[in-house]
C-alpha cells in the first residue's frame, strides 16, 4: 500500500498521543534536553540506528545538550505521513533510556 499524505485532523490526532512533538510547517518537530553533550550524541546515534532500520531518516540535529528531529516524507512530496509517527513514536520510546525529556 502507498503511503498517503495525513490530513490535517489526522496530524492533530496523532500529535495528541505525542506530547512535546508539534507541527512545524510541513513537518513534524521534537526538541529533547539532555543531561550532557555525550548524552546527547549517544542519542543521535541510537535516532540513527531506528532511522536505518525504518529506512526512513529527519533531520537531525545535536546541540551542547539538546538533540532536535524534524521529519516529513521527500517521496510524497514533502507531506506528513504515517512513516513520520511510527520514527516519532519509536524515538519516544527511547528518549526515556537515555534521560531526555
Amino acid at each position: 500500500m502507498p503511503l498517503e499524505p495525513l490530513s490535517q485532523k489526522d496530524i492533530e490526532e496523532r500529535l495528541a498521543e505525542l506530547p512535546g512533538w508539534s507541527l512545524d510547517g510541513d513537518r513534524i518537530a521534537r526538541s529533547y534536553r539532555l543531561g550532557s553533550h555525550f548524552a546527547a550524541a549517544a542519542m543521535v546515534v541510537h535516532i540513527a540506528q531506528v532511522q536505518d532500520e525504518l529506512d526512513h531518516h529527519s533531520d537531525l540535529t545535536l546541540g551542547y545538550h539538546s538533540v532536535s528531529l524534524t521529519v516529513n516524507t521527500h517521496s510524497v512530496g514533502g507531506a506528513v505521513t504515517e512513516k513520520d509517527f511510527e520514527l516519532a513514536r519509536r524515538v519516544e520510546e527511547l528518549a526515556a533510556g537515555h534521560g531526555a525529556s
